[in-house]
């Protein structure tokens, strides 16, 4: 089973979840809304804001996945999207797929009013 925390007020990544929802086996992921309640961070120990920045996502065994880490750690359970992840997984592209992952999250933080809130709320 995997945990995945995601944004459910931002609207790209509630779509995604959303997609991922409909083609996921039924006993493969318990998805946790956090943008709507946080309670379920206290788990893991981590800031709504930091969680509402990178999607994060933990396994059975307790392993922590945040950000494109966490987005091949729920490839690697979807049928055919589990040929994405070995191909982002490489050496060459994870790097680059963080990077640019995370400079996207940043500017989309920034953006969010419920991520500044957040933010502020944090400090």
């Amino acid at each position: 089973m995997l945990t995945v925390y995601f944004d459910g007020k931002c609207g790209l990544c509630r779509r995604e979840i959303e997609y991922y929802k409909r083609v996921a086996p039924a006993d493969r992921f318990l998805w946790c809304d956090i943008a709507h309640d946080p309670a379920s961070l206290a788990d893991i120990n981590i800031s709504q804001a930091d969680a509402l920045r990178r999607l994060h996502a933990r396994d059975s065994a307790g392993t922590l996945y945040v950000g494109v880490a966490a987005f091949i750690a729920i490839w690697q359970r979807l049928s055919y999207w589990r040929y994405l992840a070995l191909i982002i997984k490489s050496p060459l592209l994870q790097p680059l797929a963080a990077f640019l992952y995370d400079r996207f999250a940043d500017y989309r933080f920034s953006r969010l009013t419920h991520c500044q809130i957040a933010a502020r709320t944090a400090k």
